[in-house]
Formats: C-alpha cells, structure tokens, sequence
C-alpha cells in the first residue's frame, strides 16, 4: 500500500502570501484555472481567497481577479487606518488648545544633550540664531585643535549674522599657541576677550536666550537652558566674572616689588598657601599638573627656597599672597575641589 507524500509545513502570518502560493496563483491566472488538489501546498490561496471553487466543476479552482482581490483584502486595513486617524484627530482636537498653557513649564525649557555629537550640533544651532551677543566662559589653558577649528567656524557665523562675542579663559591661556592662534583669526573689532585666575566650568550664552553649561563631570553631556529666570541668573554669573577679570590687552597685576614672580606664579602661591596640593592648583588653574610643578620651581627660584615647607614661608614672607589667605589664617580645612 502506497504513502502519500507528506506536504512541508505552511507557516506564514494571516496577512502574507509565501512564495510557492505567489507561484500558483500566477499559473491559475495563465491557464484560468487549477486543480483542487494543488491547493494542498499552498493553503493561504483559499484563506485569502484568491481561488474560488468552479461552479462547474468542483475538482477545479478559479482565480480571483488581482484587482477584486486586492480591494477585498484592503478594506480591513483601510477601516483600521481611517480609525487611527480618527482618534488622531480626536486627540488632536482635545490637547491642541491647552498647548499655549504650556509655554511655561520650567521642564520644557531645559533639555539633556547626549554625547559630543548632540551637544555640538545644538551649539551650532544655537551660533546660527544669534544676532546680538555670545558669552563664554572656557576654563583651563589649552584647548584642542579640533575644538578650536569648531570654535573658530561658530565665532564667524555669529559675527556674520552681526553678535559680538566676550570670552573669558583663565590667566595660562594668554601663553598657549592654540589660544592666540584662534584669537588672531577673529575680527578685533567683533571680539572682547579678558583672564582670571580661577572661572566656573563651561558655559556658553547665546542673546541672553539660550545657555549651555555642563551635565557631567566628564562633559560627555550638557544642559540647554532656555527658561529665563535661569539664564537671566547664568548671566548675572557671567557679569561678575567679566568684571573681576582682567582685559586682554592689559598686563596682569604685578607682583611685590623685587620678587620676579609671574601673576601665574602668583596664582600658584595664593593657591599653595590655602593649603592646596599640586594636583588642585593645577586643576583650578586648567593647566596639567606638569606645568604647574614646573612654575612651582620657578617660584622655589624667584623666592630663594630650598624646599617645598621652605617655599609656604617665604611666600607669606614676600607678600605675594594676602595675608588673610596665609596658612593658619582660613576657618575650615583646605579645599580640594
């Protein structure tokens, strides 16, 4: 007694025609016809019912027109589309006139910038718009090329647009190539620039609209703040920071009378005598730890010190620091942050 052959499993979704059943309803469509038997491979043909029975023979299967099919098999979807789109409109028709209630939601006025990518496009975006001031705050002494080229493309297309620009840095990046690179390649005329031995961490204003300071310690991310009693108050910031800082264009304060002692150095001693250690002055003054023992040295050198206890005593003693930050003079312990 023969076996009949046993048909491979026909699992698709409800909604999808496989390929064997596209073939066989290509071939009903050529011939007008095909046999009841074939249908066996190909279940979804009838489930679709793109085959109906023969009304003259039962053995025989006929094709469904494409074209009835098609609108036959549409018409669900059609009906579900027409009522998501209802609903949309329902929605649409309930909150559309509670959004002007909004407007002042503190929430929607700040926003958290992801990664460098998010962060630099935002700031492009916000470079664009800006037609009447840019205020900066940069810590640290150096800056990367790359960082400066970008740097360098948004101050020109804030000029353009008619903003003037302020920048404030710290005293190290008067000496750094890089700084003065960019410097020289933006127009005087459109740029104010000043120095202060220590600054806030970033933070970037745009129109008095707009402001960027960092979410993280690292600045892998960024706060944009565009509520205005915020950026009213980051500007008040930026104000007094401009004001204790020095101009460019001026010389730092000297310091005592025959003690050859740069106002970085300065820095340095002030930062020493409150107890600091070269790691936190070297963070503080955005300069790499490095660079700080190095004029820490040449402040040994200047003063005549012969070793780093040697160095606190005689800083007081030449009055480069202020006696009230002279060690034994703060309430409280020193600071490393």
């Amino acid at each position: 007694m023969g076996t009949e052959p046993v048909q491979p499993p026909h699992n698709h979704g409800p909604g999808e025609l496989c390929a064997p059943g596209l073939a066989l309803y290509e071939r009903a469509l050529r011939q007008g016809r095909i046999a009841r038997s074939d249908v066996d491979a190909a279940p979804c043909l009838p489930d679709r019912a793109l085959v109906q029975a023969d009304p003259w023979d039962a053995e025989w299967l006929r094709p469904v027109p494409p074209s009835a099919a098609l609108a036959r098999l549409l018409q669900p979807l059609a009906r579900e589309i027409d009522e998501r789109v209802e609903r949309t409109l329902d929605l649409t028709r309930s909150l559309a006139p509670l959004a002007a209630l909004a407007h002042g939601d503190p929430h929607l006025a700040l926003t958290v910038l992801e990664g460098p990518e998010a962060i630099r496009t935002a700031i492009h975006e916000a470079t664009a718009q800006a037609t009447d001031e840019v205020l900066t705050a940069q810590p640290g002494s150096t800056r990367p090329r790359t960082t400066l080229r970008t740097a360098l493309d948004n101050a020109r297309t804030a000029i353009a647009r008619g903003a003037g620009l302020r920048h404030i840095y710290q005293h190290p990046a008067r000496y750094s190539t890089q700084v003065r690179d960019y410097l020289r390649q933006v127009p005087a005329e459109s740029l104010d620039v000043r120095t202060t031995e220590l600054t806030v961490e970033r933070l970037l204003i745009f129109d008095r609209r707009v402001a960027f300071i960092p979410a993280t310690a690292d600045r892998s991310a960024a706060l944009e703040v565009r509520h205005p009693a915020l950026v009213r108050y980051l500007v008040q910031v930026y104000e007094v920071l401009w004001t204790q800082a020095t101009p460019l264009t001026r010389q730092l304060p000297t310091t005592a009378p025959g003690v050859q002692v740069t106002a970085v150095q300065q820095s340095i001693a002030r930062l020493l005598s409150q107890g600091h250690v070269d790691d936190a002055v070297a963070r503080k003054l955005g300069i790499s730890v490095r660079t700080c023992r190095a004029h820490i040295a040449k402040l040994m050198q200047a003063l005549g010190a012969d070793s780093r206890t040697h160095l606190g005593a005689l800083i007081v003693r030449s009055g480069i620091v202020d006696e009230a930050t002279a060690p034994g003079t703060r309430k409280g312990p020193a600071s490393e942050s």
